[in-house]
């Protein structure tokens, strides 16, 4: 178990701007940055970190939370793992209690995966560079191809002896049971023998974006025409081949700083390129485009260059996948390496300079790269032609006719001239298959909408779900004004946590969750002497107050740089609005106390059989509705149901 001290270190020492840009490239706006939703696909930013609170916020999917909630939602990994992450991310040493053999068993169920492929890619690269084996086969190999020693270790590659099953020997030794070594992809079964899948390759370890070994690629060394170039692991829990980028953890970096991503095909490429000092690049193993990896990238930049051979095969491939990259509103360009060249070759024998230079002069967009082909690829053949002049407008359906009107209409225009046919008659074309994808993104979301459609609630019903979720509303705001402005002064008290606690009943509190963090709160004040911080709340152990936090705390109502250039307004609460705010809040405390008071002072008028008494009762009613049209006046109307008790 982690010490609950070094999880306090963490989330002290823990800045979310500097996390989140790991994965994510953030822009300051106001008093907050913003990017495009890692979590949905999105082309208008609605992501909002807030630095000083500590927390984030998608407005448009929902999502929000703290640091190691990010961490774990990004990377999929446990509350413990996370912790660890962000230990290792800033070099702390974690204290860690000792774990009982049935915690150790948990543990390894839990992360079986994820241990298991740390420990095979470290015994492969100890091969590699320890044994005589290793340097006489795999060493030689990857010298052969000009990787350095820095690079070799940068990429974690190593190399699977040829004999049938020392990896499994090795693993099984060090307690790894054959059903997960199987599922893992490392070793196979055949009649009972179990045989290492990788045995005489050298291997490609495959990370997520923050390191994590997801899976292998190896690549066979000895001619073997009944065995594949490349095999990879099959996929799991931790490796889905759609959503991984080989080299992006490497990569992500250098993509964000240069503002490009340039995308090859194969292992060697990555790291051929990153030694020669490009180092924005990254592989997609051979696969389409798809929408996830797509997402990786485009957490980083919205340029991308993609790079293939000059042959027929490279062309192919150059044309697979970037009609979607145009719909997600990239800028797509493809640069095709001159005849018998890979990015491998090419940097080797031209260096970094000469690279680039090529690069720079040879990049087309994805619309004149297709005519060009297409037409040297047709000929005269009308056929041809005429399946070209619907590739190319199916393409240009893609780019988004809202945000990209020009682009769009820059690309009917030149398309029309280069393949000779009517403007117009393109123009129709083009919004045919807009329609037509229109219709399907309609068809496949009614698919979609498995779950049966839930039966209407009687009218009164409805009404009272909905006041139930306005009452708990206001008592999440009575949290927000603790949590915000619990510390600053209020006229009459100490502080406004004071105020609160004298004005408001907190057994008008209905809502469980809202109850337990306000009684934290002031337990945590007269323990401490002092109101709790926001990290506090932002980190509260209940995954459900984090969330709720980040929704409540987080605001993306940021200042035009024109009005704070023009007017000074660096914020749109000036120093005293809090007590405004404060008060609103309160109202609604003090209404319900009133409606209440209210209730009970009428029930004991129908009761009340003594005429004087009565009169006094029905004073002190009239007073309490005084009191509340003041209420009303003063903060506007308020709705409130009273539960009958």
């Amino acid at each position: 178990m982690i010490a609950a001290g070094s999880i306090q270190e963490i989330l002290n020492r823990a800045d979310i701007v500097e996390i989140i840009g790991q994965f994510v490239r953030l822009k300051k706006r106001g008093a907050n940055f913003i990017a495009n939703c890692p979590f949905h696909n999105e082309k208008t930013p609605s992501f909002y970190v807030s630095q000083p609170k500590g927390i984030y916020k998608c407005f448009g999917c929902g999502k929000g939370g703290n640091v190691v909630t990010f961490i774990q939602e990004h990377e999929k990994l446990t509350y413990p793992e996370s912790i660890r992450w962000l230990a290792d991310f800033y070099k702390i040493t974690l204290e860690e209690s000792e774990r009982t053999p049935e915690q150790q068993q948990q543990q390894l169920a839990e992360e079986s995966l994820r241990i298991l492929n740390e420990y095979a890619a470290g015994y492969f690269t100890d091969i590699l560079l320890n044994t005589e084996e290793g340097q006489a086969i795999g060493l030689s190999y990857f010298k052969q191809r000009g990787f350095r020693k820095e690079i070799i270790e940068r990429f974690r590659l190593g190399y699977s002896p040829e004999a049938s099953d020392s990896f499994y020997r090795a693993a099984t030794q060090k307690g790894y049971q054959s059903e997960i070594l199987q599922k893992a992809g490392l070793v196979k079964d055949r009649n009972g023998i179990h045989y290492d899948a990788y045995r005489g390759r050298v291997i490609f370890p495959i990370q997520s974006m923050t390191g994590r070994v997801l899976g292998f690629g190896a690549r066979i060394l000895k001619s073997n025409d009944k065995a594949p170039k490349y095999i990879n692991t099959p996929e799991n829990e931790l490796y889905i081949k759609s959503r991984v980028l080989y080299g992006m953890y490497q990569a992500r970096q250098s993509i964000g700083k240069q503002d490009e991503c340039f995308l090859v095909e194969g292992y060697t490429d990555v790291v051929s390129l990153h030694q020669g000092g490009v180092e924005n690049v990254v592989a997609s193993s051979g696969t389409s485009l798809t929408e996830d990896q797509l997402r990786l990238i485009g957490q980083l930049t919205r340029n991308l260059t993609i790079l293939y051979d000059g042959d027929a095969a490279g062309i192919k491939a150059a044309l697979r996948g970037l009609d979607m990259a145009l719909g997600q509103s990239f800028n797509v360009q493809l640069v095709l390496l001159p005849d018998g060249e890979d990015p491998d070759s090419f940097i080797q024998k031209s260096g970094v300079s000469r690279f680039h230079e090529y690069v720079s002069s040879h990049k087309q967009d994805i619309i004149g790269f297709r005519i060009q082909v297409g037409i040297a690829d047709a000929g005269t053949d009308p056929v041809k032609r005429s399946k070209l002049v619907n590739e190319v407008a199916e393409s240009i359906a893609r780019i988004n006719k809202a945000e990209d009107f020009a682009l769009q209409d820059h690309y009917i225009r030149e398309a029309s001239r280069k393949l000779s046919v009517d403007e117009s008659g393109m123009v129709n074309l083009v919004n045919k298959y807009i329609r037509e994808r229109v219709d399907q993104d309609k068809r496949q979301h009614r698919r979609e909408e498995v779950m049966p459609a839930p039966e209407m609630l009687p009218q009164q019903e409805e009404q009272q779900v909905k006041e139930q979720a306005g009452e708990e509303e206001q008592e999440w705001q009575l949290l927000r004004v603790l949590i915000e402005y619990g510390g600053m002064v209020y006229e009459g008290y100490d502080s406004v946590s004071a105020l609160v606690q004298d004005r408001v009943d907190p057994d008008l509190i209905e809502s469980a969750l809202v109850r337990q963090v306000y009684d934290s709160y002031f337990t945590y004040a007269h323990t401490h002497r002092t109101v709790p911080a926001m990290n506090y709340f932002t980190n509260f152990p209940d995954a459900i107050v984090q969330h709720r936090m980040a929704s409540l705390l987080h605001t993306k109502n940021d200042i035009s740089p024109k009005w704070k250039e023009s007017y000074g307004i660096d914020t749109l609460n000036g120093d005293l609005n809090y007590i405004d705010d404060v008060d609103s809040t309160l109202s609604y405390f003090e209404f319900k106390k009133i409606m209440i008071m209210e209730e009970e002072i009428s029930k004991k008028i129908n009761e009340e059989k003594d005429p004087q008494r009565q009169s006094a009762l029905q004073q002190s009613f009239m007073d309490l509705k005084k009191m509340e049209r003041e209420i009303v006046k003063k903060h506007g109307t308020v709705a409130i149901k009273i539960n009958r008790r």
